[in-house]
């Protein structure tokens, strides 16, 4: 495939469903600084409103691992334009919410096409480009994606000040369906798709399993962990999820290819992407509700605290993806989580006073360390694996990614409500007492994925056939 298309056809390939992964991450995005409006909104509580984001990344969790099957059965271009009418559709109908579930609704419907644009970017690039250019080309996909979230916040914080947060989705609709006509005239297709048949048990498996694990760990906040329902859910999640694992093992066929996991940079890169997922969620999460919740700010105020550091995130990407060609991953590695864990210390002792611009450096320092990390995690994992699994190790890689995302979220969002409701001091306080003792989890979680990072090979690009155990 790459000697078959033009470097000006990839370009133009490139650039629509970089165009679709942007909007699908602002969209994703965009709700983060919205939440404690929301909450007043449809008066509901912390561990509620946090459905709209893991929601979201619950369908993701779900959808992900049959990706690497509908890109074998369906053509890129059919792929792109349903993913894309998915996000249409479900802007519509989060626009026009008459309530809280409505809104969560369309939050589900949009994370249908969230759930499958990006696996798919990811496997079109290994099919594109050669393996010593990925790492430059992700760099230019990570500064569309990582630039989402650098401008979400503040647009939403002015949307919030002074529109309605309807317009968070009604803003999308009309770029949405732009990037839909510009895809069904100029995208090509790098596959043409192939009748093929799905694995059914395996997709019941995939569907309930992963459900439940994250429909466990995200109402555990509001049920409490000893709940009988939670712990039966939570433990018939992770039987079902097992019994998943065994058959795609066993298949000759499977719906989501395992074998990536025999070779050892795929693996090692899988695990520091759990830790990195759930601390860079969790921080877009848990900052805002501090700085609205515990300090007063608006959401335009907190927006423009966190808009700096992602504009630097962002301009770093295609720097970073440069350094990987030159360098490999592990270098990268290092720098960025020793800038991560540094960051999570800086704000374990958090008060009522600490300053604006405190928080501003220290939300700086971990969007530096975050840009040596996330989009290098992705080209070394799809790297260290042969072409032909290009698919499946996308959909693995992404699958796991959402299940960290959503069930880190869920814990530290319910570690910061418990620590929230068993203080007696002050309001002020007890908001800034309950982000400190959460954040030094995840300063601990940071100290965990440095020590993975230690064991990952040196050398400069990993070679498939020498990486397998």
């Amino acid at each position: 495939m790459q000697n078959e298309l033009s470097e000006q056809t990839r370009k133009i390939l490139l650039i629509v469903m970089i165009a679709g992964c942007f909007f699908s991450t602002l969209n994703q995005t965009l709700l983060n600084v919205a939440l404690s409006d929301l909450m007043n909104t449809f008066s509901v509580s912390p561990t509620t409103i946090q459905w709209l984001a893991t929601g979201f990344m619950l369908v993701n969790g779900i959808l992900v691992p049959i990706t690497a099957f509908l890109m074998k059965r369906f053509s890129t271009r059919q792929l792109f334009i349903s993913a894309m009418l998915f996000l249409l559709a479900g802007s519509v109908v989060a626009a026009c919410a008459m309530n809280f579930g409505m809104l969560l609704t369309g939050r589900m419907i949009q994370a249908v096409g969230a759930g499958i644009i990006l696996p798919l970017m990811m496997t079109v690039i290994v099919y594109l480009f050669p393996e010593e250019r990925r790492g430059a080309i992700m760099g230019k996909v990570g500064f569309a994606i990582i630039f989402a979230p650098a401008i979400a916040p503040t647009l939403a914080g002015f949307i919030i000040d002074y529109l309605s947060w309807r317009w968070l989705f009604i803003s999308l609709i009309p770029f949405i369906v732009i990037i839909i006509v510009l895809a069904y005239k100029y995208l090509m297709n790098v596959n043409e798709g192939a009748k093929s048949k799905i694995d059914l048990i395996s997709l019941i498996y995939s569907t309930f399993g992963f459900g439940l694990l994250l429909f466990g760990f995200s109402s555990a906040g509001s049920r409490g962990w000893d709940d009988g329902v939670i712990l039966t859910t939570i433990g018939a999640g992770l039987i079902i999820s097992i019994l998943f694992c065994q058959r795609q093992l066993s298949s000759q066929d499977p719906l989501l290819n395992l074998s990536v996991f025999r070779y050892k940079m795929y693996s090692m890169t899988t695990i520091i992407n759990v830790a990195i997922t759930i601390i860079m969620y969790a921080d877009l999460i848990l900052l805002p509700m501090y700085l609205q919740d515990g300090r007063g700010f608006s959401a335009l105020d907190a927006g423009l605290l966190l808009l700096p550091g992602a504009i630097i995130n962002a301009f770093l990407s295609p720097v970073t993806g440069k350094l990987f060609d030159k360098y490999g991953a592990k270098p990268l590695f290092i720098f960025g989580l020793v800038l991560v864990a540094l960051s999570m210390w800086l704000v374990i002792d958090l008060s009522s006073t600490t300053s604006y611009v405190y928080i501003l450096v220290r939300t700086i320092i971990l969007r530096i360390g975050l840009a040596f990390i996330t989009m290098p995690l992705n080209t070394a994992a799809l790297n260290a694996i042969p072409r032909e699994l290009a698919s499946h190790g996308s959909a693995v890689n992404n699958t796991i990614r959402q299940l960290a995302g959503a069930i880190g979220t869920a814990v530290i969002v319910t570690a910061y409500t418990l620590q929230l409701t068993g203080t007696s001091v002050q309001v002020n306080e007890s908001y800034a007492n309950a982000a400190s003792s959460t954040y030094f989890y995840m300063f601990l979680l940071a100290i965990v994925a440095f020590i993975v990072v230690l064991f990952v090979p040196k050398h400069k690009r990993t070679m498939p056939a020498q990486e397998t155990n």
